[in-house]
């Protein structure tokens, strides 16, 4: 089958905004891998967006206090 590209321009998204775009791209991204469709992302800040909006209970940087 032969490779299709989208190309999105996206103009006056606020920086939350942007993430949240990112985040649900990479959800449907996921979600189609299991229907054989790989589908690769370029974009700004696309790495540190998935890396901080993907986390899951990250409990090792919880700081607690003992009661004396």
């Amino acid at each position: 089958m032969k490779e299709k590209i989208i190309t999105l321009k996206v103009d006056g998204a606020l920086t939350g905004q942007w993430s949240s775009l990112l985040l649900e791209l990479n959800l449907m991204k996921r979600a189609w891998k299991s229907y054989g469709v790989d589908i690769t992302m370029k974009a700004s800040g696309l790495k540190n967006v998935l890396t901080y909006g993907t986390r899951v209970n990250d409990d090792a940087k919880k700081v607690r206090r003992n009661s004396s």
